[in-house]
């Protein structure tokens, strides 16, 4: 399968971004809904040689809003969502990544799907000097890739946590380009508040405490909330604020991270 279809849950009350992350966003889905206007009855579809889709990029590190977006875009538009299986489209056999490119394209060029490319790096990095046939294969893709997305009627989105990475022939055909940046303390508040769903008994939750103690990015709020959630349900319990730091602790030892415990001594104000 080369394409795993996402169901779309989020909306535009669900994400946290900064008001020139979201006005982008929003450009995007306006410029798809009014695509027949400016195509068709403004006569840009034949002023243009190149496809009516249009190409974006959202760049940044894990866990900061770039698959949320695509959802709500998705969900916004009322479109197919489907994320790139890159390990079943890149292929070390010469021809095969051109053939399964053939395929995906293909199979969406209606333009009634959004293709979200996650980790777009990895396909549509830069071309290299060619010096053997493998070097000349993966430029020939590369090329091909080109070809493709620009012909693409529909809205393709590459994510990257490397913008660098990327080809610059795709950067200069991209429509958009969003940076997205580290939730700062504020908006981790919000985050935090908004994660717990409104079915979640929650205990006088200090969201400023936790997000000027913690600098957290999305995805790793996303798991300290639901396993403060099984600790909170296994204790028979609202969501308190010990459920949460505990839950914390253990998305710090996943990821190796120091712990201070003076880090963890709140005191209900």
């Amino acid at each position: 399968m080369l394409a795993e279809r996402i169901i779309p849950k989020v909306t535009w009350d669900d994400i946290v971004l900064s008001q020139q992350e979201k006005h982008i966003i929003r450009l995007i889905a306006e410029q798809v809904n009014k695509k027949s206007i400016v195509y068709d009855r403004w006569g840009f579809r034949n002023k243009l040689s190149r496809g009516l889709g249009m190409t974006v990029l959202f760049a940044g590190e894990r866990g900061i809003g770039k698959t949320m977006s695509a959802e709500i875009l998705a969900n916004y538009l009322n479109l197919n969502l489907y994320r790139i299986d890159l390990s079943s489209v890149v292929s070390k056999y010469i021809g095969e990544t051109e053939k399964n490119l053939r395929k995906l394209f293909d199979s969406a060029e209606d333009g009634g799907v959004i293709l979200f490319f996650d980790e777009a790096d990895a396909l549509f990095g830069k071309r290299t000097s060619v010096k053997d046939s493998h070097d000349h294969y993966a430029n020939i893709e590369v090329n091909y890739l080109l070809q493709r997305i620009e012909a693409f009627n529909g809205l393709a989105i590459l994510a990257t946590n490397f913008k660098s990475g990327l080809d610059e022939a795709f950067t200069r055909r991209l429509r958009f380009s969003i940076t997205f940046s580290k939730p700062n303390v504020a908006q981790q508040a919000q985050i935090l508040q908004r994660v717990f769903p409104s079915e979640t008994p929650c205990d006088d939750l200090d969201y400023p405490f936790l997000a000027q103690k913690f600098k957290l990015n999305g995805g790793s709020i996303a798991n300290i909330a639901l396993n403060a959630a099984f600790i909170a349900a296994i204790q028979q319990k609202s969501v308190d604020m010990q459920h949460v730091l505990d839950a914390i602790k253990i998305e710090m030892i996943k990821k190796d991270r120091m712990i201070n415990e003076r880090d963890f001594q709140w005191q209900k104000s």
